[in-house]
């Protein structure tokens, strides 16, 4: 049954570089809770207490507004294969723009995609994990490149302009904290 714990574990730790998507949840003292499937290889643990994701350009940026107006944030992971298991990590949001010195010094640790507009960063204060008897057993096909595609055809200059049109504010109107530029950053 479900455990509580501070820190990820070696094994936890483990048990998230195996899975291929996770999701992400926040919300904000008022509006919509954002609840986000995420993919990619955008996920590294960074230590016992962090975990961080590289964010890509997309239609929404709710994430980083829940941040910054509230910053609770939860990540889960479910194992789809033989062994099941549900894990919830529970914190404090961080968001670390491109282009900024923290970025800079972090991003060696993360595969590279056309579109990265920031790092979400999970500063855990405790996790779960619970059976996952209910989670079907599913086998990955294949990761989409959709996305990476799509950006990569864009350009960066043209990222610029749909992150300032579509990315500056959530769907509740809410600040996201993201940089308007009419320059490529990086």
């Amino acid at each position: 049954m479900a455990q509580f714990f501070e820190q990820l574990s070696p094994e936890l730790a483990g048990f998230i570089r195996k899975q291929p998507m996770f999701f992400v949840a926040s919300a904000a003292a008022k509006g919509r809770v954002n609840l986000s499937p995420k993919g990619m290889n955008t996920l590294r643990v960074l230590d016992d207490k962090t975990v961080g994701y590289l964010d890509i350009t997309g239609s929404g940026n709710e994430t980083a507004a829940h941040a910054l107006h509230d910053g609770r944030l939860t990540m889960m992971f479910c194992s789809f294969d033989d062994k099941p298991l549900i894990l919830r990590l529970y914190g404090r949001s961080e968001v670390v723009p491109a282009g900024s010195g923290k970025f800079e010094e972090l991003i060696s640790k993360f595969e590279r995609f056309p579109g990265e507009r920031q790092m979400i960063l999970l500063h855990i204060e405790s996790l779960q994990t619970s059976c996952g008897f209910a989670v079907p057993r599913m086998k990955l096909i294949e990761h989409r490149e959709t996305l990476a595609d799509w950006a990569a055809k864009k350009g960066e200059a043209a990222l610029c302009e749909y992150r300032d049109k579509k990315n500056a504010k959530s769907i509740d109107g809410l600040n996201t904290g993201l940089i308007s530029t009419s320059t490529p950053v990086g």
